[in-house]
């Protein structure tokens, strides 16, 4: 009785302490929860509760509690008909006012959880979201025996009275544990953490086998709530709401309310293991259909395991959803009562709630499991590092497994490639050695070819892969497959009989092959052309006979064979019989011969291409590979990553040399009589300067490359992911024509004029080529200022055009004066002259022209009736523009009308430079005569969609200057201003005179205290000059700048400084050790 009395005492004592307020009963319930943690108090704290909870056990008492008393103890009933590991009958639950206890929400999780197999819990680690006072959490340990349960809440209040209720439930009512099966109590299984989301388990690092949530998902009419500070002694109303309102997360789902559970998704794919479950809990007001895509669009399976309807609170306000449906096409499913089956949108359901209805709702539970679970953490580590923006955009949900078997992983690998790279690297503008290594390979696991990357050289498309061998060897005549033929100038498709044209030097004559392979043969017996480019039927194709004949009668009649298997390559783990293949499994190709495959079949971007040409021939690969170079540039890094990872995913289970490889029969030694590279070809690949790969010379400093590798923004990055993970890119949205006009119209005055023909290039290099063909066509003669950028005069040179070169002087700025020019022009009478012009910034010297001096120059050439050429590629990076007036172009076009009213001037441009994306390019031309262009650019390869995207959003970003877009920029231009300044003053104290400039990335010098001296070094030994001191500086430094063959100035070498910081004192290190070297110490 002693006792009995003891423990009413205490009783009354805590009711006392908790009659005043429910902030005194929180604290009063603190005052236990220390006792409870204490081992020594905490049975008789257990028997205080349990005594509280038997006083108040009849449930009209338990009212009076929560009224009275601020809080109650009472059972919670489980249905005897569950099953489980373990039958737990009931638990007993501490409430108070401060923790929302949303009743049919929280039953219904847990009924969704309960048809989950046992092993989904059994020995694993679980999470759960919003646990308020604890309940699942303590009801899924006892009956899953999980290895450990985490129970999550944002609220301070909520985690105590769960920790209360976790003593409530392992200890009995006289304070002894309650031990398992396992001998483990739930102390041993449960933890309850305050949290925001799942921010406890990332922050130590915790793996979970399982999520489970129940949260708020009421669309919160005050952004700023959750910026207040949330603490224990914040007041019972702000505590209460957490769990009605969520500030606005910055999720696309926010508008429906589900931004909250969207966060705790995409922070639970970073904690959740691979073969992890999410179970969710979603309120079915936004449709069922916009809460199934939140984690479709994230790259879920999910299955539905429940649902049921629940009334609608009577205190929420819904009239946020009727005005989103006001202003959107978006319709919210209510019910009228609970047994109203057809859903009415908010308005029908406020208006009924308004006049003293009611109205429910659905309420679902969600399982989902990652598909591809490594390569969507992957992509969503990404996104948390900087480009939450991107989220909303997302889309990972696909109807055919096969398209997101080959998208997951290339967005994977994409996300890792961005992250990693502060700038695009430097790969060999033949191809990624990593991809031309990957196309090996494959062609060595699944075809037995015992190929290396030397044997492979990329290209942008096929089509660009015919051209250019066309022009590298430049037939008199060519056979070429009937359907391959729509890709080559118009020009070149002309009869054999037709004068001028077969017999004139280095032209080009193409005539259509039949698809029959006996009629192909035929003709080439007949014509004996000098090339043969076609495909083969898939009749002819499984064995290799048709490739065998085709074969003997090229070599016959020495021809140069290139055989397109581009219908025939299967990117597959079970790639069909291909005979050609076959074939070369046990024999090397010839070497007149070639194959040519152009990669179009994927299934996720339907204009993204990459071809590549096999050769084992060591000089045909290497001519090819340097055409590639001088005529179109590089080929899109971004491109070769997406095929390169479809060939990773085919090699990566692969066992390397599991098969032995067979011996190869040699090859049959070609006649002399075969046609080799054309005479133009010989000449300009003899003198160019090409890429030097690492592989060549360790450790390569590139100041000799047209591009910048300073650091890519984060702006840039993000549009490159959002433009390939999205899905139903629409037309305008890769429309980037108004933006390139307003860019242009913006920064030089470019008349806005939608007359005007734009036409995109993956590089403008390669549309450069073309604009070379039409001066061509119409028997012109380009006149290039001395010293242009080496690689437009290659190009030139290459293809055979007529060039003139106007002098210029370094006191100028190596710009093109007035007079030099006109007589230039004057000299090329009888030919229309075609005169190139860069700026405002000069490639490669670096200085700038002022609109003054351009409309003297356009004066000049209204005059004399040239046509125009103007480079902007280069432009767009000035810094130093003191006294320097814009450009306007068409007030100058204006001034210049009367001279030449129809005064054709061609604009060409290059995006990367200007909106530094550094390396990912983008070639465009405008074109005020497209009557002189229409039939030279049927080859060219133009950018795909993505990048069409990509650069439309960074236009977008330029031209409403953005603030922290123009930051960046203007950062990019302090940093060249610096390094360029850094180079004068280390080239002048280490002998060289430095031209100086004024904006872009390169600079000329010339290195007047070496010229004539002795060296040898490595394998250079000589005295050196203008043209061989890149060689000298090469092999002894690593230091790779441009000597004088390629600016085209005696003794002028050109030096790129766009370099990241560690890389261009490394640069500088180089210069003043060339010095040490041949100057000494003291010089």
């Amino acid at each position: 009785m002693a006792a009995l009395s003891q423990d009413s005492k205490g009783v009354d004592a805590f009711l006392a302490s908790c009659a005043e307020s429910g902030d005194a009963a929180y604290r009063a319930a603190k005052t236990i929860l220390e006792r409870l943690q204490d081992p020594d108090s905490r049975a008789e704290a257990r028997r205080l509760l349990g005594a509280v909870r038997l006083r108040f056990a009849d449930p009209a008492a338990g009212q009076e509690c929560i009224s009275t008393f601020h809080f109650r103890i009472h059972d919670v009933i489980f249905n005897p008909n569950l099953q489980g590991s373990q039958q737990t009958k009931k638990i007993i639950i501490m409430e108070i006012p401060s923790i929302f206890i949303p009743e049919d929400w929280s039953f219904t999780s847990y009924e969704g959880l309960n048809r989950h197999q046992d092993s989904i819990f059994r020995d694993k680690i679980v999470a759960e979201l919003g646990c308020g006072n604890g309940w699942i959490s303590i009801a899924l340990a006892g009956k899953w025996s999980p290895l450990k349960v985490y129970g999550l809440d944002i609220n301070p209040r909520a985690i105590k009275i769960a920790w209360i209720n976790l003593y409530l439930n392992a200890l009995d009512d006289d304070g002894h544990p309650i031990y398992d099966g396992e001998g483990k109590t739930l102390l041993d299984r449960v933890e309850f953490y305050e949290s925001d989301l799942l921010s406890y388990c990332r922050y130590h690092k915790i793996e979970l086998d399982c999520i489970v949530g129940c949260i708020p998902q009421i669309i919160n009419p005050n952004p700023e709530a959750m910026s207040k500070i949330i603490t224990e002694n914040s007041s019972e109303e702000f505590l209460y709401s957490l769990s009605n309102y969520c500030a606005l997360q910055g999720f696309v789902e926010d508008q429906f309310g589900l931004g909250l559970i969207s966060r705790a998704v995409e922070e639970g794919i970073a904690v959740i293991k691979p073969m992890g479950i999410m179970v969710f809990i979603m309120g079915g007001r936004p449709g069922q259909g916009v809460c199934e895509r939140l984690f479709l669009r994230r790259g879920f399976h999910i299955n539905k395991l429940w649902q049921t309807k629940i009334m609608q609170a009577a205190d929420m306000d819904i009239s946020a959803l009727v005005e989103i449906e006001e202003n959107s096409p978006h319709r919210f499913e209510f019910f009228m009562d609970l047994v109203g089956d057809q859903p009415v949108c908010a308005r029908t359901a406020w208006a009924y709630m308004k006049s003293g209805g009611r109205i429910s709702h659905a309420l679902s539970v969600y399982s989902c499991q990652l598909r591809n679970p490594d390569q969507v953490k992957k992509i969503f580590e990404f996104l948390r590092d900087g480009f939450h923006e991107v989220s909303s955009s997302i889309d990972l949900s696909f109807d055919d497994n096969s398209v997101a078997d080959e998208k997951l992983p290339f967005l994977a690998d994409l996300a890792s490639f961005l992250k990693e790279n502060k700038s695009n690297p430097c790969e060999p503008p033949a191809g990624c050695l990593k991809f031309r290594e990957l196309v090996a390979g494959f062609m060595k696991s699944y075809h037995h070819i015992p190929l290396t990357s030397d044997n492979v050289v990329v290209f942008p498309s096929r089509a660009t892969a015919i051209e250019n061998a066309l022009r590298l060897f430049s037939p008199s005549l060519a056979i070429v497959d009937e359907h391959l033929t729509r890709y080559l100038p118009k020009q070149w498709l002309t009869s054999v009989a037709k004068k001028g044209r077969a017999g004139c030097k280095e032209t080009v004559t193409v005539i259509e092959a039949p698809c029959q392979s006996d009629l192909l043969i035929e003709l080439i017996r007949t014509l004996k052309p000098k090339v043969v480019v076609t495909g083969m039927a898939q009749f002819e194709a499984i064995t290799s006979a048709t490739f065998l004949n085709i074969l003997s009668v090229t070599k016959d009649v020495g021809s140069r064979l290139f055989l397109d298997l581009s219908e025939h390559l299967e990117l597959s783990s079970l790639p069909s019989s291909n005979g050609v293949l076959k074939f070369l499994a046990g024999n090397y190709l010839p070497s007149h011969a070639a194959i040519l495959c152009g990669l179009v079949k994927n299934q996720v971007y339907s204009d993204l291409e990459v071809a590549f040409a096999i050769s084992e021939d060591r000089a045909v690969c290497k001519a090819l590979s340097q055409t590639i170079e001088i005529l179109e540039g590089r080929t899109s890094v971004i491109s070769q990553h997406y095929y390169g990872c479809i060939f990773h995913e085919l090699l990566a289970f692969q066992i390397s040399e599991r098969h032995r490889q067979q011996e190869r029969q040699p090859a049959e030694v070609i006649p002399e009589k075969m046609i080799g590279f054309c005479n133009s070809a010989v000449s300009t690949l003899k003198e160019a300067e090409f890429f030097v790969p690492e592989s060549k010379v360790a450790g390569v400093i590139h100041m000799d490359l047209d591009r910048s590798f300073l650091p890519v923004p984060s702006a840039v990055k993000a549009s490159i992911f959002e433009s390939f993970v999205r899905q139903n890119i629409t037309d305008s949205e890769t429309d980037v024509r108004s933006s390139i006009r307003r860019l242009l119209k913006d920064s030089y005055g470019v008349p806005a004029d939608d007359r005007s023909e734009i036409i995109y290039g993956h590089t403008s290099l390669a549309l450069f080529s073309k604009l070379v063909l039409c001066c061509m066509q119409e028997q012109g003669t380009l006149i290039f200022p001395l010293g242009t950028n080496g690689n437009y005069v290659s190009a030139a040179k290459f293809m055979n055009a007529r060039t003139v070169t106007v002098p210029t002087n370094v006191e100028s700025g190596f710009k093109i004066e007035p007079m030099a020019l006109a007589d230039a022009i004057d000299n090329v009478r009888g030919s229309r002259a075609w005169v190139f012009i860069s700026g405002p910034t000069i490639n490669p010297s670096g200085f700038v022209y002022s609109n003054f001096e351009l409309e003297q120059l356009l004066s000049i050439c209204a005059s004399c009736g040239a046509r125009v050429m103007i480079d902007t590629s280069f432009s767009g990076m000035e810094f130093q523009t003191i006294g320097r007036n814009q450009w306007d172009l068409e007030r100058c076009l204006c001034a210049v009308s009367c001279l030449d009213p129809s005064l054709s001037v061609v604009l060409l441009g290059e995006l990367s430079l200007g909106l530094s994306t550094a390396g990912l390019d983008f070639g465009f031309l405008i074109l005020n005569n497209i009557s002189l262009f229409e039939y030279s650019f049927p080859s060219l390869s133009r950018p795909h969609s993505t990048l069409k995207y990509t650069f439309r959003k960074l236009l977008g970003l330029k031209n409403r200057r953005d603030q922290h877009f123009s930051n960046f920029i203007t950062e990019q231009k302090e940093t060249l201003k610096n390094q360029a300044n850094q180079l004068i003053k280390t080239l002048q104290s280490c002998g060289w005179d430095a031209a100086g400039c004024h904006g872009g990335i390169s600079m000329l010098a010339k290195p007047t205290a070496y010229i004539g001296k002795s060296l040898k070094v490595g394998s250079f030994k000589g005295e050196l000059d203008g043209r061989n001191i890149r060689e000298a500086i090469l092999g002894s430094t690593g230091l790779c700048i441009s000597s004088s063959t390629w600016t085209g100035i005696p003794d002028y070498c050109r030096f790129t400084f766009a370099l990241e910081s560690d890389e261009f004192q490394r640069a500088m290190d180089c210069i003043s050790q060339f010095k040490e070297l041949v100057l000494g110490v003291d010089t």
